[in-house]
């Protein structure tokens, strides 16, 4: 009874973890140059009047954590317009690469914050440390 008991544990196992893996949003497999932000016009619209720009390694080190970590919620994005657009910039010796638009809401201190492509309403959420770390990068340089 033991062995069938940890045959059908060993055959479960594997088959729970890759149906609980989560979908995340992704960035090319390239080195962030540049993150520029502007507030938003609205769903499906980038603002090209950018109000903040970060280069620094530390903060891009940030922006893409906490893009790379935000995961997919499944249902329409039930939201009003967006708060924050993003451009995500690429550093590249082969020549220009695409500019990664996305839309941001930026949630309050210990909520989660979300995140969409430009084009697409699949809505990705942070956890609550990264909306916090955002909060600090994007709020206090708003203000300086």
């Amino acid at each position: 009874m033991k062995k069938v008991l940890f045959s059908i544990a060993f055959i479960l196992c594997p088959l729970l973890l890759v149906g609980c893996s989560a979908e995340t949003m992704v960035l090319l497999d390239e080195e962030l140059s540049e993150v520029n932000i502007s507030k938003s016009k609205g769903f499906g619209e980038m603002n090209e009047d950018v109000f903040l720009t970060f280069n620094d390694k530390k903060s891009l080190e940030t922006f893409e954590k906490a893009i790379t970590t935000a995961v997919k919620k499944t249902g329409k994005l039930d939201v009003s317009n967006p708060e924050f657009d993003i451009m995500v910039k690429y550093t590249s010796e082969k020549g220009a690469l695409p500019t990664h638009a996305l839309h941001l809401w930026l949630g309050m201190e210990n909520e989660k914050s979300i995140f969409t492509y430009m084009m697409d309403e699949s809505s990705y959420y942070t956890s609550p440390e990264m909306t916090n770390k955002l909060r600090k990068l994007i709020l206090s340089d708003e203000n300086s």
